[in-house]
């Protein structure tokens, strides 16, 4: 069976363990069903994910004038602390902007391959925290708008990491952390405009992936490269597929291409 389509982030459900979906246009594929088979990927083309069009993807699934134009693109998805609609002020499309940036928005502690802090919105968990290949997360705040998420996250970064080191996520090189713990020690570090909004009582969140076989080494796959790779899938982490051989695919940082899937 052969299905064809645009990448996009997977959707996930929150079950134990997580459950992905790649969803094209007219088809989707429930992709923990695919673990242990073999199956083929191959490079198709292009297609922008906001105009439509077959151009070269430039980032996020958006090609070069789509990338410097959507308001999906603003640096303030980015930096939330450069978010300007709780003032009023458009960045390319104040309503688009508001309608995003001035909604419930959650600052987290989440441990994938290292303690990170980072922003969501709050209609986002714990899918940010499935996307990143965390296997526990704690909130710390939830503000009304996404600037004051942004701030506190500027904060906090002097104190705890904002990256995930993708290899040791793969690799499953974790240790549990108590975030409870790391939440109290970074409380006075929080901005005096969202000290008001600090989380006291909630639990850790825990997620299991569907994973069997972790890579030792893990090799990015450059699919428009290559133009086709087949591979046994033995798991799949945060938005990748992990292959027997080491070989991993990130999709989310593949949007945009149109690809044939073999099973």
């Amino acid at each position: 069976m052969v299905y064809t389509g645009v990448l996009t982030k997977m959707q996930t459900e929150f079950q134990d363990p997580i459950q992905y979906y790649l969803v094209f246009k007219n088809d989707f594929i429930h992709v923990n069903q695919l673990l242990n088979k073999s199956i083929t990927m191959t490079y198709v083309g292009d297609e922008c994910l906001n105009c439509g069009l077959s151009r070269e993807i430039y980032r996020q699934g958006f090609c070069k004038s789509c990338f410097f134009d959507t308001p999906n693109a603003g640096d303030w998805i980015m930096r939330p602390e450069l978010s300007t609609a709780h003032l009023g002020k458009e960045d390319r499309d104040l309503e688009y902007e508001k309608k995003v940036q001035l909604q419930p928005h959650i600052v987290y502690l989440a441990n994938s391959s290292n303690v990170k802090v980072g922003v969501t919105r709050k209609a986002q968990v714990p899918t940010r925290w499935i996307d990143q290949g965390a296997h526990e997360a704690i909130e710390i705040v939830e503000v009304p708008n996404r600037y004051l998420a942004g701030i506190t996250e500027v904060a906090l970064k002097d104190f705890v990491s904002d990256k995930t080191n993708w290899r040791k996520m793969l690799k499953n090189e974790i240790e549990d952390e108590n975030l409870k713990e790391w939440r109290q020690r970074l409380k006075s570090h929080i901005p005096t405009e969202a000290k008001d909004y600090f989380i006291e009582h909630n639990e850790e969140t825990h997620l299991h992936f569907p994973v069997n076989q972790y890579p030792e080494k893990p090799k990015s796959l450059n699919l428009k490269k290559e133009g086709a790779y087949s591979g046994k899938l033995v798991g799949i982490k945060g938005q990748y597929f992990i292959f027997e051989d080491n070989t991993v695919f990130n999709i989310r940082a593949n949007e945009g291409l149109v690809v044939e899937i073999g099973i």
